[in-house]
């Protein structure tokens, strides 16, 4: 179907080596898109290329630091240099330091932040004219449940996701004239190497989590490839500034 055919598209996953972004670059490389993995670790990123060729589809690495501007803008330069267009950007790099909110350091809130929150903006700034430029694009911010409930463990994460939501709404009034549509996703709680650690750390987790969700399990990153072909694709092309929740209905019983 025409509607979700991402053939002859570019999409850029940062943070695409693994978890959810992988997840995500699975998915549309399967709808026909190329994808270009960025991340910093070396051997990840070339482990994730490798998996994504495997499937049938073209995908390259691009190493970039998200806590620097100009790593970010880098990132676009070379996509644009190896396939001349960029149509989808997915900003998914992200981090997590879990402590209450009087054990931060400031520097430890602008990690946080600043890999969260900030690179999204730098890397959505920096695609920003290649879009308007090729007629149409696609952005995708990962939020998450933090986005609406809070947690005592996780101050600066929640601030930087709930700051993610708000973003893609204004930049999706601004640049809707520049038909780009930007979206955000909001997961829940994903069995990811992020996810493994929070377990370790909190040790009645997974119980209260299957307990909450109606569906009955953890999500997995596979559960992020259909939305991120919708809203990559010609099919969400009307949708633009939504967060919409991939939780197994864990935000519903609120």
């Amino acid at each position: 179907m025409k509607l979700f055919d991402l053939s002859g598209r570019v999409a850029v996953v940062t943070g695409g080596n693994g978890g959810i972004g992988l997840g995500m670059a699975l998915g549309m490389a399967k709808a026909g898109a190329t994808i270009v993995v960025a991340g910093r670790d070396a051997a990840k990123n070339t482990a994730a290329v490798k998996q994504i060729q495997d499937s049938g589809a073209k995908a390259s690495a691009v190493a970039v630091d998200v806590l620097k501007e100009e790593s970010c803008r880098a990132l676009i330069a070379a996509t644009m240099k190896a396939y001349g267009r960029l149509d989808i950007l997915v900003n998914n790099a992200g981090i997590n330091i879990r402590k209450q909110p009087e054990q931060y350091t400031l520097a430890e809130w602008h990690t946080v932040l600043d890999s969260n929150l900030t690179s999204a903006f730098l890397c959505s700034h920096a695609a920003h004219p290649e879009m308007k430029n090729g007629g149409m694009g696609k952005i995708v911010n990962i939020g998450s449940m933090m986005s609406i409930f809070g947690a005592p463990f996780a101050t600066a994460y929640a601030a930087s996701k709930g700051g993610m939501v708000q973003m893609t709404k204004a930049m999706a009034t601004a640049w809707a004239k520049d038909n780009i549509q930007v979206n955000a996703i909001l997961p829940g709680w994903i069995d990811t190497a992020l996810t493994r650690r929070a377990r370790e750390q909190i040790p009645t987790l997974h119980d209260s989590v299957l307990r909450r969700t109606p569906a009955g399990r953890w999500g997995v990153p596979d559960d992020f490839a259909g939305i991120a072909v919708f809203l990559a694709a010609p099919a969400s092309d009307f949708v633009t500034g939504a967060a919409i929740t991939v939780d197994g209905g864990y935000s519903v019983l609120g």
